[in-house]
């Protein structure tokens, strides 16, 4: 049967239809091979001198935590509450910030409102000048965090660390480093960020191109000119290429815009980009907040973003308006799932709408209009991103569906038309959903030298995906088998602090080792597929992206490889709930009395 939804006039079944030939564009048989690395001439950091040396740090300590961003960051903060402070951090960048450290283009924000995306906003006092805080903002947030909890004499910054192996006579993780270091520890936390490794589309003669290239997260101002906040001079006679359309590049094309001769803007997949509304901090309500206030903020955004519908929406914005209702786990009749299918086409109808409305040209509104699901990829929030597309010199280079077929000296080509530019910029995002340890840059070895991507080689095996069988005393804070959610820092505050009370519990209670029962993975395994079966008809429709590693078939391997994808409070829940059981649950443990007594 056919249903009109009030959605511009199109029924359900016609947009159904739609939405599946768009899907269908865009599927690709070589699936996540269709990426590639930087490369080391791309991935060189941009922030530093270079010539950095050091001498090699050989030590004991109780905890490595290696990963310098929010997650790094929070664990070692959170360890320092509990009493441990012999930790050491190790971290490829050169400061503290992770994302924030990288992420340096024009333009670049936080999606989500400071007010709940910084953390600890309470212990340092610190007001954010905006709703949405701007990269260059939380850079030097993460830098105060750093300062406010002495960090500093804790780090080793530029530095990749290599390897680490479990030593079971020490019963302790020896890691070594690119700059030398031999470092022993009691326990290893891999905290290397949700958003770190960048990555490049796999276009034929990418390496070919002769002009400047480079990704957003790699941004280069003595190309450009200007910085973070201040216009791009050196740009204004050059004819640039951005490739993508995604989160970044909506932030980025409006700055690029303003002073670039030429724009062309290459794009495979439209982005939802809805209202941001930017605000300054209304200081007299801040100096009004009473204490705790950010806790019940955080969770009050978390509900509301995840169908929970809070009584008050205390953040009300583009975010909570869009997924105010969960249109993606519906398990009752029919007839209910026909209702939030409705609904959801309602919500992408109205961004679709504004598009119409901003984009003065119809074929190139036509063109912009985003037609999947509004939980199939992360919705965007911009009011400069689709009025840019109204100036003379940007000029929007739809590849229907399958990306620029290839790139010659000259630049990009799409239907045989090439796109001579003198600048090609890669808004091409990063690695989400590939192995662990590609991400991480190094294959931590356990128990018996088996390397994690041997553990791991037909999936995961974790439990809550922080502990690993066969690992003992390593600690995870990732999207493995962990928790998701539209505010990332909470879900690093909240693993940040499990991690630290595993770790101080060990510590107090005299336990040399601990890692989990495989018995006791299998049965969070089975947790993870009953909350993902009543998301999966849902994504089955979608268009492909790193939420669903580009539709590539799921096999027994990937079907492990899996994100609690219920409400981020439900798995906050598992969490809390362990925590406060007498005894471990589902772990073994060695004791240092025990030991010594045998």
């Amino acid at each position: 049967m056919e249903h009109n939804d009030g959605a511009g006039g199109s029924s359900t079944d016609e947009l159904r239809q739609r939405y599946r030939l768009e899907q269908q564009k865009r599927i690709r048989p070589d699936g996540m091979a269709q990426w590639r690395e930087l490369g080391e001439e791309l991935d060189r950091d941009p922030f530093v001198e270079p010539g950095f040396t050091r001498d090699p740090v050989v030590e004991e300590t109780t905890v490595v935590v290696v990963g310098g961003g929010f997650a790094g960051m929070l664990t070692a903060i959170d360890l320092g509450k509990h009493g441990i402070t012999d930790f050491r951090i190790v971290e490829k960048a050169g400061d503290f910030g992770g994302t924030w450290y990288w992420n340096r283009y024009p333009g670049c924000m936080c999606d989500v409102e400071s007010f709940v995306y910084l953390p600890l906003l309470e212990e340092t006092g610190y007001m954010p000048t905006e709703h949405y805080a701007s990269a260059t903002e939380i850079f030097e947030y993460s830098r105060l965090l750093a300062r406010t909890f002495d960090l500093y004499p804790h780090a080793l910054f530029q530095t990749d660390l290599t390897g680490a192996e479990w030593d079971e006579d020490a019963l302790r993780w020896g890691v070594t480093t690119s700059r030398g270091d031999r470092l022993s520890a009691r326990f290893l936390v891999l905290a290397g960020g949700i958003l770190h490794k960048a990555k490049l589309p796999g276009i034929p003669g990418i390496d070919e191109f002769a002009g400047k290239a480079f990704h957003t997260s790699r941004w280069d101002y003595r190309y450009t000119g200007g910085g973070p906040t201040e216009p791009m001079d050196r740009l204004a006679d050059k004819r640039v290429g951005i490739i993508g359309t995604g989160a970044t590049a909506v932030q980025v094309v409006p700055q690029v815009a303003r002073v670039a001769k030429e724009l062309y803007v290459f794009q495979r997949t439209p982005s939802a980009v809805g209202v941001r509304n930017q605000q300054p901090t209304d200081v007299e309500w801040f100096e009004s907040l009473q204490p705790g206030w950010q806790h019940d903020r955080i969770v009050n955004f978390t509900q509301a973003v995840t169908g929970a519908q809070p009584a008050v929406d205390l953040v009300s914005d583009g975010w909570t308006e869009v997924m105010w209702v969960d249109t993606q786990r519906g398990s009752g009749s029919e007839h209910d799932l026909e209702a939030l299918e409705r609904i959801d086409f309602e919500v992408m109808e109205a961004i679709r709408q504004r598009v119409e409305n901003v984009v003065e040209d119809p074929e190139t509104a036509e063109r912009l209009k985003p037609y999947w699901g509004k939980h199939c990829k992360r919705v965007c929030f911009h009011d400069e991103y689709l009025p840019s597309f109204n100036r003379p010199n940007v000029h929007l280079v739809d590849t229907e569906g399958r990306g620029v077929d290839e790139i010659t000296a000259r630049g990009p080509v799409v239907d045989g038309v090439e796109y001579p530019v003198d600048l090609l910029i890669y808004a091409s995002g990063f690695e989400v959903t590939t192995d662990l340890h590609h991400r991480l840059g190094f294959d931590p070895k356990g128990v018996g030298g088996v390397a994690l991507s041997e553990r791991w080689a037909r999936g995961a095996h974790t439990l809550h995906g922080v502990l690993a069988s066969g690992f003992p005393n390593l600690l995870l804070i990732s999207l493995v088998q962990g928790g998701f959610g539209t505010n990332f820092s909470h879900l690093l505050s909240e693993s940040a602090k499990h991690v630290a009370h595993i770790i101080e519990a060990c510590v107090e209670e005299g336990i040399v080792t601990i890692e989990p029962d495989e018995a006791a993975e299998e049965e969070w395994l089975a947790v993870l597929l009953g909350v993902g079966a009543a998301g999966a008809r849902y994504f089955q429709a979608c268009t492909p992206s790193f939420y669903n590693s580009e539709q590539q078939a799921i096999d027994a391997r990937a079907a492990r490889n899996l994100t609690y994808s219920g409400s981020l409070l439900d798995y906050i829940g598992y969490l809390e709930r362990w925590r406060a059981e007498p005894d471990f649950a589902g772990v073994r443990t060695r004791r240092a009395e025990a030991m010594e007594n045998g």
